[in-house]
C-alpha cells in the first residue's frame, strides 16, 4: 500500500455548512470585525487568528458569565512561552466547567508548507483543577517530559501527544483511571512505563514512530485494550504476556525488528487485523502464517538464518562501504558486498549484500521533466525531477532501497505521494513510505528489483484489490461511504481493480452552474486489468450531494454522469441505469469502468457542463513574470509562478491578459498575488522589471514557451531553444524559471530598444502571431496566446561599434574543454560565458584556484577592456586544463560559488545536449543498443 501522506491542513475550500454556522453563531464576543466568532455556545475558538492567548487574558479579566458556559476552547500553542503559561494559569479560575481543551501547535507553516511545532513546554500546576477535564490535545509541541498536573487529572478520557519530543513517559500515568484514548505518535520515547498496565479504561494506545526496542509485561494487563500501534519502532521480541489483551482487535507491529512474534497471537479471540510488515520474520508459526487477518508483506521468509557470529581471532568482516559521488561522477561499482551510496543530486540506494553476484557498474542521470518521461493522471502532480538508473532491466538477486527528495505537496488531505517508474513499457507505482530528515528535506522510499527511470508524483488516495470469481467488496479510504461490491461470478478469472476518489467543494459547482442550490459527489474513477467488462453487473455506492438526502430530493434534478473513454466526453447516463436511493447514498449497477459523477441541479443538459468543470478541477492558477539583472540586462528571468489550485468558482472571471506593459514592479495600484509577491521580494535585490500578468490557468504537465518581440532575440545556442523561442514545461510544485540573454540587430548606441516577451500556450508552431493580433483572439484556456511583458535593452554608451563581435581584439586557439562521452565545451561556448560574467569575472577566476596577482596582471594589461579581461582570464585557464578531466565541473562549481546560477544551468545544459548527441551518434553506428529516451527534447532542457 502507498504511503499516504497525512491531512495535517484543512481542506482548501471550506464547505457551506461550516461557514453558515460561523455566520448564523450567537454569543460572539470580542472578535474582530470580519472574524469568526471566538465564543459560540460552549465552544471558545482562540486558535483560528494570531493573538489568542490576549483575547483570552481579555475575557477572564471580564469576568464574563459566558465563560462558565465553555466547556470546548481551542487555543493555538504559536505563542511566547512566557505569556502562554500566564495565560493558562488563568483557566481553572475562570473555565472551570471545560471538557476540551485543545493546545495544539501545526497551525503555522514554513516556506515548504511543513507544520512548525508549537512553543508548550509544560503546563501550569494549576489545570489539575479542571475537574471536568475530559479530553486534552498536546500535539505538534515542544514537550520533552510529561506535565506533572496531567497525572492528576483523574477524570481524563482522552490524551494526546503526538509530535513532540517525549523520550519517557511517568510512572505517575498509571494513575488516570478513566482514561480511554492515548496517543503518543512521532516522540523519542526508549521505554515505557510498569504501571501502564494499571490502565484497565484504556481501549486505544497509539505509540508508532518512536525508539521503542522493548515492551514491559504488564501491558498484558490492559483488559480493555481494542486497538494497539507500534509501527515503526525497533522492537526485537514481543512479551509473551500480550495473550492478555482479550479484547485486541487491531494490532499493528509493522516496520520494526521483530525475529519472532508469540504463537498465542492467533488465539486472541477478537483479532481482525495483525500488521507484522517489514520486519526480520524468517519464521511464523502456522497459525499466523495461515491466518487470513496477518499481513507478513517485507519479512524474508523461509530465508537463512545469517551466519553465526565467528569464534575469537577469526578476522572480522569489513562494514559495507559507503560512496558519496560528487557532480563530476555519474557512475560508481557495486560489487557482492553490497553498498550505501549517495549521489550528488542527493539520490540516495542501498545496494545489500548479496544483490548482485558480479561487480556491476551503475550510472545514473538526474532528468529534468518533460512530457514523455512524465506520465500523469487528470488529478496527479510532479513532486520531483526525473531519476534515470543504468543498466535498465538489470534483476538484483535482492531488492535494493531507493530514496528519493520530493518537494512536500502543498495539499495532502485524500492524497498520497508514490513513486512512479517505467517497468516493461509501462508505468507502475511502487509502495512508498515517507520519511522526514527535517521538515524541508522529506524522502519517498521504496524497494526496487530492477533499474528503470523514477519519478515522485502526489495523487489521489488509491485504493485496490484483487477481485476472485467468488466476489469481494472494495472501498474508499478516504471516503469510507464509496463502495464497490462484486458479486459471485462477475468474472471468471482474478482481475486487479483500481478506485481513485477525488474531492469536489459544492460552491465551486454552483458558481459554474449559477445556481445556489447544485451540489456534486465525490468524483468517482475506477480502472482494472483485464477484459473492458463484468460477466455480472457490479454494484457502485456513491454519496447523495451535500444537502440532499434520499427522503427529500427531487429526482428529475439528479444526474449520474459517466466520463466515455477514450474520447473524454461527459454522458448523463441516469435514465439507462436503476439508481436506488437511501437517506445518505446512490446505487447502480454498471459492467464498464471508468469516471462516474452525481450531480445534483436543476439543469437538463449537463454534459458540456461537467467536461467545464472537470476541467476546472485540474487547472492551476499562475502568473508570469520577465524580470532583468539590475547589473547586467542583457540577462532575463523568465518564471511562472503558481498561485493555487483553481476551483470551478475562482475559474470564472480570470482574466488572461497582459500584465503592466511598462510598468515598473509595485508602480500600479493593484498589487501581485501574496505567493507572487514574496517570491519578487526575493528577487528584488538582483533583478528588475514589470508586474507580473495577470492571472492566467495552465493544467499540469501543459506546455509553453517565451517568443521573444519588437528587435529582441534569445542570444545562445541552448536546446530548450527552437527558433528563438523558450519551451517551458508547467509543473505545479516545481521551479518554472529559466534565464536566457538576449541581444538585439537594432541600433543601441542611437537609442534603447523597447521590445518584449510573450508567452504562448502549446509546443512551438512555425509562426507566432504578433502580439497585437494575438491580443485580439478570445482569452481563456483555448487561447495560445497568455501574457506579453516588456523588455528594455538600455542605450549602449560605450565606444564598440554596434557590428563588433567579441573575441576580434584577442586570437584565440581553438579549444574543447572536456570529452564527447561526458559533454564538452568548444571555443563558441566559452565565449558565450565569457560574455555572461560582467564584473562578476575575479570571483570566478579566484574560485577557480587563480592566483590574486594574476588577476591584478590581467586588469592592468586589459584595464580599458572588460571584455578582454574575462576572455584572457578564462581562457588562459581552460588552456592550462586542456586534457585534465574533471575541469568542467570545477567550472560550474566555481560559478555557483560566484552566486552565477544562471551561467553554470546554461553550461550544464550545453553539456547534456553534447551528450545526447555523443549517444545519438554511438547508436546510429551499432555501437550502443537504442535508449528510447535518448533523443532530445526542447521541452527537457531547464537552463
Amino acid at each position: 500500500m502507498a504511503a499516504v501522506a497525512e491531512g495535517l491542513e484543512p481542506e482548501a475550500a471550506a464547505t457551506e455548512d461550516d461557514a453558515q454556522d460561523a455566520v448564523d453563531a450567537v454569543g460572539a464576543v470580542d472578535a474582530e470585525p470580519g472574524d469568526p466568532p471566538l465564543l459560540v455556545g460552549s465552544r471558545l475558538s482562540l486558535d483560528l487568528y494570531p493573538g489568542g492567548c490576549q483575547r483570552l487574558r481579555h475575557l477572564c479579566a471580564r469576568q464574563s458569565p459566558q465563560l462558565l458556559e465553555v466547556q470546548f476552547m481551542q487555543l493555538s500553542s504559536h505563542e511566547d512561552p512566557r505569556l502562554l503559561e500566564t495565560t493558562l494559569a488563568q483557566v481553572p479560575c475562570s473555565l472551570r466547567h471545560l471538557r476540551s481543551l485543545v493546545l495544539r501547535g501545526g497551525q503555522q507553516r514554513d516556506v515548504l508548507g511543513a507544520c512548525l511545532r508549537g512553543s508548550l513546554t509544560t503546563l501550569p500546576a494549576g489545570l489539575s483543577g479542571l475537574t471536568h477535564l475530559a479530553h486534552l490535545d498536546l500535539s505538534f509541541n515542544s514537550l520533552e517530559t510529561l506535565p506533572g498536573c496531567i497525572p492528576q487529572m483523574h477524570g481524563l478520557s482522552t490524551l494526546l501527544l503526538s509530535h513532540n519530543h517525549l523520550s519517557e513517559l511517568p510512572e505517575a500515568l498509571g494513575a488516570l483511571p478513566a482514561l480511554t484514548f492515548l496517543y503518543v505518535t512521532h516522540n523519542c520515547l526508549r521505554t515505557l512505563p510498569k504501571a501502564l498496565g494499571a490502565l484497565s479504561t484504556l481501549q486505544c494506545l497509539d505509540l508508532s514512530q518512536n525508539l521503542l526496542d522493548t515492551l514491559p509485561p504488564e501491558i498484558g494487563g490492559l483488559s480493555s485494550l481494542t486497538e494497539l500501534n507500534l509501527a515503526s519502532n525497533r522492537l526485537q521480541s514481543l512479551p509473551a504476556s500480550l495473550a492478555g489483551l482479550r479484547s485486541l482487535r487491531l494490532l499493528v507491529l509493522h516496520s520494526n525488528l521483530l525475529t519472532s512474534v508469540p504463537t498465542s497471537l492467533a488465539h486472541l479471540p477478537l483479532l481482525t487485523r495483525l500488521d507484522l510488515r517489514d520486519n526480520q520474520l524468517r519464521d511464523v508459526p502456522p497459525e499466523l502464517l495461515d491466518a487470513p487477518f496477518v499481513r507478513l508483506r517485507g519479512n524474508p521468509l523461509g530465508e537463512a538464518p545469517p551466519a553465526l557470529p565467528s569464534p575469537p581471532g577469526t578476522p572480522t568482516i569489513p562494514e559495507m562501504p559507503r560512496l558519496f559521488l560528487n557532480s563530476d561522477l555519474d557512475s560508481f561499482l557495486v560489487t557482492p558486498q553490497g553498498c550505501s551510496v549517495t549521489l550528488a543530486c542527493g539520490v540516495r540506494l542501498q545496494f545489500p549484500a548479496g544483490a548482485t553476484a558480479t561487480p556491476v557498474s551503475i550510472r545514473y542521470r538526474l532528468r529534468l521533466p518533460e512530457p514523455r518521461l512524465v506520465p500523469l493522471g487528470p488529478h496527479d502532480s510532479l513532486l520531483s525531477h526525473v531519476l534515470e538508473l543504468q543498466p535498465h532491466g538489470v534483476a538484483f538477486q535482492q531488492e535494493v532501497g531507493l530514496w528519493l527528495l520530493f518537494v512536500p505537496p502543498r495539499a495532502r488531505r485524500c492524497r498520497e505521494v508514490v513513486v512512479r517508474t517505467l517497468n516493461d513499457d509501462s508505468w507502475s507505482d511502487l509502495e512508498t513510505h515517507l520519511e522526514e530528515e527535517t521538515p524541508k528535506r522529506l524522502w519517498a522510499h521504496c524497494q526496487v528489483p530492477h533499474f528503470s527511470w523514477f519519478l515522485v508524483v502526489s495523487r489521489p488516495v488509491s485504493n485496490a484489490c484483487l477481485v476472485p470469481p467468488e466476489g469481494t467488496l472494495l472501498y474508499s479510504s478516504g471516503h469510507p461511504g464509496v463502495k464497490v461490491t462484486f458479486p459471485p461470478g462477475a468474472t471468471d478469472e482474478p482481475r486487479q481493480v483500481y478506485m481513485q476518489v477525488v474531492r469536489v467543494a459544492s460552491g465551486e459547482l454552483r458558481a459554474l452552474l449559477e445556481e445556489p442550490g447544485a451540489a456534486a459527489s465525490p468524483l468517482l474513477c475506477l480502472s482494472q486489468s483485464g477484459p473492458p467488462s463484468f460477466l455480472q453487473p457490479v454494484t457502485v455506492q456513491l454519496p447523495l450531494p451535500p444537502g440532499v438526502t434520499g427522503l427529500s430530493l427531487d429526482r428529475s434534478c439528479l444526474h449520474l454522469l459517466y466520463r466515455t473513454p477514450p474520447e473524454a466526453t461527459w454522458d448523463d447516463i441516469t435514465t439507462q441505469v436503476a439508481l436506488e436511493l437511501t437517506h445518505l447514498y446512490a446505487r447502480f449497477r454498471v459492467t464498464h469502468f471508468s469516471w462516474y459523477w452525481l450531480w445534483y441541479t436543476a439543469k437538463t443538459r449537463v454534459e458540456g457542463l461537467a467536461r467545464k468543470a472537470w476541467e476546472r478541477l485540474r487547472l492551476h492558477r499562475v502568473s508570469l513574470i520577465a524580470l532583468q539583472r539590475r547589473r547586467d540586462p542583457e540577462q532575463v528571468l523568465l518564471q511562472c509562478l503558481p498561485l493555487s489550485k483553481v476551483g470551478v468558482c475562482q475559474g470564472r472571471g480570470v482574466r488572461s491578459g497582459c500584465g503592466g506593459a511598462g510598468a515598473e514592479l509595485r508602480a500600479s495600484g493593484r498589487p501581485p498575488p501574496p505567493q507572487v509577491d514574496a517570491t519578487l521580494r526575493r528577487l528584488l535585490e538582483r533583478y528588475r522589471g514589470p508586474e507580473p500578468s495577470d492571472t492566467v490557468e495552465m493544467f499540469e504537465g501543459e506546455k509553453f514557451f517565451a517568443a521573444f518581440e519588437k528587435g529582441i532575440d534569445v542570444d545562445a545556442d541552448r536546446p530548450d531553444c527552437v527558433q528563438g523561442r523558450v519551451c517551458f514545461v508547467f509543473y505545479s510544485h516545481l521551479k518554472n524559471v529559466k534565464e536566457v540573454y538576449v541581444t538585439t540587430t537594432l541600433d543601441r548606441q542611437a537609442q534603447a530598444v523597447r521590445g518584449q516577451v510573450s508567452f504562448y500556450r502549446g509546443a512551438v508552431p512555425e509562426d507566432v502571431p504578433e502580439e497585437a493580433e494575438a491580443a485580439r483572439h478570445r482569452k481563456g484556456t483555448d487561447s495560445p496566446w497568455m501574457a506579453t511583458l516588456p523588455i528594455k535593452l538600455p542605450r549602449l554608451r560605450g565606444s564598440k561599434a554596434p557590428g563588433q563581435g567579441q573575441g576580434t581584439s584577442l586570437s584565440l586557439a581553438p579549444l574543447n574543454l572536456g570529452d564527447a562521452e561526458t559533454g564538452f565545451l568548444t571555443q563558441s561556448n566559452l565565449l558565450n560565458v565569457a560574455g555572461r560574467l560582467g564584473p562578476d569575472w575575479p570571483a570566478v577566476a579566484l574560485h577557480l584556484g587563480m592566483p590574486y596577482r594574476e588577476l591584478q596582471r590581467i586588469r592592468h594589461e586589459f584595464r580599458d577592456d572588460l571584455d578582454g579581461q574575462i576572455r584572457h582570464m578564462l581562457f588562459s585557464w581552460a588552456e592550462r586544463q586542456a586534457g585534465q578531466p574533471g575541469a568542467v565541473g570545477r567550472l560550474v562549481q566555481a560559478l555557483e560559488q560566484s552566486d552565477r546560477l544562471d551561467v553554470a544551468e546554461e553550461v550544464r545544459a550545453v553539456l547534456e545536449l553534447g551528450r545526447q548527441k555523443y549517444e545519438d551518434s554511438i547508436q546510429r553506428t551499432g555501437l550502443a543498443p537504442l535508449d528510447p529516451s535518448a533523443s532530445p527534447s526542447p521541452e527537457s532542457a531547464q537552463a
